[in-house]
């Protein structure tokens, strides 16, 4: 078990001319408690979220903390593990009495420290909960910019953007995680393709931790989808194209849900590949003073870490998404009271670097259309795609 510490900080991460500078905060820190997947299946996209966070800490500390007071990060590793994530929430709630907390990454994970946070009746943001009739807690709030039902949103803009291709796909095959909401979402998809008039030619299910994907790759291969629609995230989809590449086979469109984005980009066999965002390092994303500077220092620390991808993208820019909602409802509550910051996020708007979020939907979700859309590994880099007016300058869904 691995517990790190963030005190306030007083380097300076961003220049005068992105942030104003204030006084250093002074006083007993204000400590926010949570973990990450730090180790385990989903580590590489965990050490994402915690340099996005460590970035966040030490710019809010540099601007004078919280409330006048500096801002500690206590942060535990889940390893990927829902049992251990309830355990170290409870160990955040009861032995670090943390003033407050901030969710894991992760669906399963974050429904662990859901519990735990509706057990002490403390508030908690989220950014990664894929299953929203299951955020049952009336103190829990999803910062990622997700509707109430992904399962339906997400397959749909994913499936736009194929039949506005150069080639639009005729025949799909489905390969879905076990974890759940990779494979919750997958499992609409087979409905809504189904409704679009998309052959299935193959529905494959693997359980999540999974790193042999030899067996997979094979019935894809025979299976030969004109599009391949992969329910997984971090590594796995590095693992399933090296198993496609070693058996010689390419589909010829091909869909990732949150792949880890810097070992992808290293696989030729990946060039063109799908996924989904809300949040690239290009225009009109970066147009917004307040991201553009996040951009830059989290490209700092990123490079100084030897991130493959240090570019700021969906997974650097949710977590960031979520600290600054709890920086706009502390402060705009000017109380550290979980019911006061509840009750003020219920009835405001909080501008984010990936749009405006409100809580007006089921279960504290978006109401309507989400703030998601689709990008495309296109020469190097991830460039969003999908819906034409939100795609980065010059950039157009590539084909096979």
């Amino acid at each position: 078990m691995t517990s790190i510490r963030r005190r306030a900080l007083t380097a300076g991460m961003l220049g005068a001319a992105a942030l104003p500078t204030l006084s250093r905060a002074q006083g007993r820190p204000i400590r926010i408690g949570g973990t990450l997947t730090l180790t385990g299946p989903l580590g590489a996209l965990g050490i994402i979220h915690k340099l996005a966070g460590d970035t966040f800490v030490e710019e809010i500390n540099q601007r004078g903390g919280l409330l006048g007071r500096p801002v500690e990060w206590v942060l535990k590793d889940d390893q990927s593990k829902p049992e251990l994530t309830r355990t170290l929430y409870e160990q955040l709630v009861t032995t670090e009495k943390v003033d407050l907390l901030i969710g894991p990454y992760g669906t399963a994970s974050i429904l662990a420290a859901m519990g735990v946070a509706q057990r002490y009746s403390k508030f908690i943001p989220h950014h990664s909960f894929g299953i929203p009739n299951l955020a049952k807690y009336d103190m829990q709030f999803q910062t990622g910019g997700v509707a109430a039902d992904p399962d339906n949103v997400w397959p749909n803009l994913v499936f736009d953007a194929m039949a506005a291709s150069p080639t639009p796909p005729k025949t799909i095959a489905i390969a879905a995680s076990k974890f759940p909401s990779f494979h919750y979402i997958s499992l609409n998809a087979r409905e809504v393709a189904k409704k679009r008039g998309l052959k299935e030619v193959a529905f494959l299910e693997y359980e999540f931790g999974t790193r042999d994907f030899g067996a997979i790759a094979s019935r894809i291969k025979d299976a030969n989808p004109d599009f391949l629609w992969v329910g997984a995230g971090g590594i796995d989809p590095v693992l399933m194209l090296d198993a496609m590449k070693r058996i010689n086979y390419q589909p010829p469109m091909q869909f990732y849900m949150f792949p880890a984005p810097g070992p992808m980009i290293k696989l030729p066999e990946a060039r063109n590949s799908f996924a989904l965002t809300n949040f690239e390092a290009h225009p009109p994303y970066t147009n917004n003073p307040r991201a553009a500077a996040f951009v830059k220092a989290f490209g700092e620390r990123a490079t100084k870490a030897n991130l493959p991808y240090p570019a700021v993208d969906l997974q650097s820019a949710i977590s960031y998404t979520c600290w600054q909602v709890i920086e706009a409802a502390v402060t705009g509550a000017a109380s550290l009271d979980d019911k006061a910051i509840a009750q003020w996020l219920r009835g405001n708007t909080v501008n984010t670097i990936i749009g405006p979020l409100r809580w007006s939907g089921p279960s504290n979700y978006v109401s309507g259309s989400d703030l998601y859309k689709v990008k495309q590994l296109q020469d190097g880099n991830w460039v969003v795609v999908w819906p034409r007016d939100s795609a980065a300058p010059g950039a157009a869904i590539r084909g096979a």
